[in-house]
């Protein structure tokens, strides 16, 4: 019977490392695409629970859709609310698993087929490169899934006759409590309520534990699997925390329900499947999950709200979002830092906007000093960041944020440049360009005024026209006595101010509309490449 158990431990960890292996190479896979599809289609939570199933069902791993939608809310990329759908989507898309375990891998024998396939899979894995090498790692990830439930399966039929139902707590209160808690506990440890439902499958098809005893174990599963995103939240952001409370407080809520409406639950479906109970278990885990979304939807915004009082807080400070969990996922490190740079522009906007009306406000240089904090913990977060080999798309994107970056700093050196302003609203044929472009960063200033750079591109363009104008107006009236040697310089240096400042606004604003959506292998285009004049 050891060698048994060693066996059954070792199918386990076979099917954890397949699970994590086909997980990470279809997270890979789809990311460009799942990331995008699930920022552009989360904007009711009708819409994220179905973008959230459909996400959970490709990558096999409701925990990673979980981690993905916290760090898009961290990221300033999905609010809470919105969240919340794809929370009710990720537990119905998970369920998708435990038919995969139930139909193939325990009604076929594919262990043996796996095998050579495994070979084939984990050589392409190693000679190729890019895409073929991620569907090869995918490949080799469903093949340690299906081997590793078929030692599970040999391991299970080697003590079945001394581990029955009647060795694990029994059909009462109490027992099933016991059982709620055994199965989040095994979940917790594992990591993975895939591979413990697995595990509940292969004793039930086994009749080591009975219908009832599995419904309870795969209640404490879905309690269990939290557990995940409650720690990717240690540390992070009010709605970040907010998130995985809900998520949280979901399961345990649909569990409690669930848990209360047991025994009739499990008489049904032992009726109607009396010769399948693998079947009937998978048809409890998916039908209370749906049921649990189905009723939920119309509470969304109350259950919102109840969260928001149960995890109150201060709004976020400008580098919440800079979760260096989120690292080991380059495309959410790098929604964390465009989100963050945004957030240091628009204050940096905001002040010179007050500064360029027509009765001038205070100057910049008091507001942009106290963002130097924060955009040195930006340089530093943007210097963690690894990009993967071959991918042009991650590639293009941290080149846009490195430019993003470059120039949101020279902004802020422009815009504690004080003596360049004063000459700046003084002169009539300054005064006009500047308020311009101050009611033009007032616009862009909003949250949602930074998604077309065009204007600035134009406004930006006109006002370095009309500064080398300027500059030759200012020189001839210096020429024949209008203005003295050193008013000319005032001038001049608040023409400059303006050009550079306007440039540098542009090229940022330019440069954090490529970071959201760089293209694919297709350099950035030359005309967002700094100029002389601008870089200085």
């Amino acid at each position: 019977m050891t060698a048994d158990i060693l066996v059954l431990a070792g199918g386990v960890g076979l099917f954890l490392v397949g699970m994590e292996v086909m997980t990470e190479a279809l997270r890979a896979l789809a990311s460009r695409h799942l990331r995008g599809f699930l920022a552009r289609f989360t904007t009711s939570p009708l819409t994220g629970t179905l973008t959230g199933a459909a996400s959970t069902a490709v990558i096999q791993s409701s925990s990673a859709t979980m981690v993905t939608v916290i760090g898009f809310v961290g990221a300033g990329l999905m609010t809470f609310p919105q969240a919340i759908g794809v929370i009710y989507g990720a537990n119905v898309g998970t369920t998708f698993t435990g038919w995969i375990v139930a139909l193939l891998g325990l009604k076929l024998s594919l262990g043996t087929i796996a095998l050579p396939l495994l070979l084939v899979a984990v050589l392409a894995s190693l000679l190729t490169r890019g895409r073929p090498a991620r569907i090869a790692r995918a490949v080799t990830g469903f093949c340690l899934i299906f081997i590793g439930l078929d030692m599970m399966k040999d391991a299970v039929a080697g003590f079945e006759d001394r581990l029955t139902a009647d060795s694990l707590p029994g059909d009462s209160f109490l027992g099933r409590v016991i059982l709620v808690l055994i199965g989040a506990g095994v979940t917790v440890v594992i990591q993975s309520s895939s591979a413990a439902l697995a595990a509940t499958l292969v004793l039930l098809a086994a009749g080591s534990i009975s219908l009832g005893q599995g419904a309870a174990l795969v209640i404490g599963m879905n309690v269990g699997t939290t557990f995940t995103a409650l720690l990717v939240t240690i540390g992070g952001s009010r709605d970040m925390l907010r998130t995985a409370v809900a998520h949280a407080a979901y399961n345990i809520a649909t569990g409690l329900v669930v848990f209360a409406l047991l025994v009739p639950s499990v008489g049904a479906l032992g009726a109607l499947f009396p010769a399948d109970p693998t079947t009937a278990l998978v048809v409890f885990h998916t039908a209370f999950n749906v049921a649990g979304a189905a009723i939920m939807l119309p509470l969304t915004h109350p259950f919102a709200r109840l969260i928001e009082r149960m995890v109150p807080g201060r709004e976020g400070a400008l580098t919440d979002a800079l979760d260096h969990r989120l690292l080991n996922d380059p495309s959410a490190a790098m929604d964390a830092a465009r989100s963050t740079a945004l957030a240091i522009l628009r204050v940096e906007f905001a002040a010179a906007s007050d500064y360029l009306r027509p009765l001038p406000g205070p100057l910049p240089a008091p507001r942009v000093a106290l963002l130097q904090t924060p955009i040195d913990d930006l340089q530093h977060y943007l210097t963690q960041i690894r990009v993967p080999d071959g991918d042009s798309e991650i590639a293009n994107r941290y080149s846009a944020l490195l430019h993003l970056y470059d120039h949101l700093h020279r902004l802020a050196h422009q815009l504690v440049a004080e003596d360049a302003l004063e000459a700046l609203l003084a002169d009539p044929g300054l005064r006009r360009p500047a308020l311009a472009f101050g009611a033009a960063l007032r616009r862009y200033s909003e949250p949602d005024g930074t998604r077309s750079p065009r204007k600035m591109t134009r406004l930006a363009s006109l006002i370095a026209g009309r500064a080398r104008k300027l500059r030759r107006s200012a020189l001839l009236r210096e020429h024949v006595g209008l203005v003295s040697v050193p008013e000319v310089f005032e001038l001049t240096d608040a023409m400059r101010w303006l050009e550079r400042t306007a440039h540098n606004a542009d090229r940022a604003l330019a440069y954090a509309q490529l970071a959201e959506h760089a293209p694919v292998e297709r350099p950035l285009p030359d005309r967002l490449a700094p100029n002389a004049e601008g870089a200085r």
